[in-house]
């Protein structure tokens, strides 16, 4: 046999940077943090239900959590101008390039079903807080998808029986063009009618609309003693105010199927008169509740106090955090999914509660009454409670909801 060849100086050099470089190397990998997108409507109709709110929940759930729970976290967030193509550009783009593990928030169904196509494509995860269409824990649920705040089932079921309940018999509706309205339009109208009501009608409008005259002037035409508004954002805001100026609400009632705290300051509680709303957070409800809105408001630019899809954002980062800090690392999305159902939900702004088999998070909701301009005693003081619903009652059951992969 030959002699070894015995290394060179520089071999050894480079060998002893390589070793040298190793543990840094590793601690490194070890501590790439958690990358979260928040992708959502920063601009339009819906920049005030989510928006910047929810860039700024989240962070005060990481600054409460990340150090704990030993994960740490970059948050990354883009406006998807509530166009499927655009949202689905973006999410592939963190996936690939940008190392984004989890994209959350998505209003907008359309958006939120495109962009969850990719999340599963690419086996990340998708968290929908702003999300509305049930379908997304239904026919087209995915193993990569939690459905965190509340859903067109919940808040139509809700709505619609109590409403029909109290005198509401025939409904009319004014609903976005797109998923979440069809959606939230048809949850609404089988609650109706398992509660006795009939349905006399109904017509679409796109998304961010300036003008519905001719709409609710159908409304009114067609007779009906109520009409849902299967709408949200500046929509139900435009829709709410041109009813009123056409007289529309002396004779019959308007339904905000989404009406939240977000709405009020543009539309003023005289307009709202004593509106009901089913919503899963209120700012005021309790001290946990308060402290969280407290800190909301002085972190939001325009200091506003935070809707249940802004605490949903805070509570879903929480819980997305303890499953990741089990697990220690977030790079499969079904594996971090299933941890999530895995651990029950805690938090200050929900309770206690569970996800579900088919990506649906179950906790309370409510219905809460708006108050007159005389009951409101302080800034932000709209709402007074009514009525809680149990989890198994707000929420579709699973038998009902068609998951492919739950029956399978």
């Amino acid at each position: 046999m030959g002699a070894k060849k015995r290394p060179n100086r520089r071999q050894v050099l480079v060998g002893g940077a390589a070793l040298a470089l190793a543990p840094g190397v590793a601690r490194a990998q070890a501590a790439r943090p958690l990358k979260i997108g928040i992708l959502n409507d920063m601009s339009s109709v819906y920049a005030d239900y989510q928006g910047v709110g929810s860039v700024v929940a989240t962070q005060l759930a990481v600054d409460d959590f990340s150090k704990t729970l030993g994960v740490p976290v970059e948050i990354v967030s883009a406006d998807h101008q509530n166009k499927p193509d655009v949202g689905s550009a973006i999410a592939r783009r963190w996936f690939d390039s940008e190392n984004v593990d989890v994209v959350m928030d998505l209003p907008n169904s359309a958006v939120a079903l495109a962009v969850i196509a990719v999340a599963q494509e690419k086996n990340k995860t998708a968290i929908g807080s702003g999300a509305g269409s049930s379908v997304m824990t239904g026919p087209k649920c995915s193993r990569n998808f939690v459905h965190w705040t509340y859903d067109t089932y919940a808040l139509g079921t809700g709505l619609g029986k109590a409403l029909t309940e109290a005198g509401g018999k025939s409904w009319f509706f004014i609903t976005a063009d797109y998923a979440f309205g069809k959606d939230l339009e048809a949850n609404c109208a089988a609650a109706v009618q398992a509660a006795g009501g009939k349905i006399v009608g109904s017509v679409r409008h796109p998304l961010n609309t300036a003008d519905f005259s001719s709409f609710v002037l159908q409304a009114q035409n067609s007779g009906a003693d109520t009409v849902g508004l299967a709408n949200a954002g500046g929509d139900l805001n435009n829709c709410v105010k041109q009813a009123h100026e056409f007289g529309l609400s002396e004779k019959q009632r308007l339904a905000g199927l989404i009406l939240n705290i977000t709405n009020i300051p543009s539309l003023g509680l005289d307009v709202v008169d004593g509106a009901t709303i089913c919503t899963g957070f209120y700012w005021d409800a309790n001290e946990g509740t308060r402290a969280f809105a407290k800190r909301f408001q002085a972190a939001h630019p325009k200091k506003m106090m935070p809707n249940d899809m802004h605490a949903g954002m805070y509570a879903a980062t929480e819980h997305l955090m303890k499953a990741v800090a089990q697990i220690k690392g977030a790079d499969d999305g079904v594996k971090v999914v299933d941890t999530m159902k895995a651990i029950p939900t805690d938090d200050p702004l929900f309770g206690k509660g569970i996800i579900r088999v088919d990506g649906r998070k179950l906790h309370p909701m409510y219905l809460y009454k708006a108050k007159t301009p005389a009951d409101s005693k302080y800034d932000w003081d709209y709402f007074q409670l009514v009525a809680t619903i149990k989890p198994e009652d707000a929420f579709r059951s699973l038998d009902k909801g068609g998951c492919p992969f739950v029956k399978a």
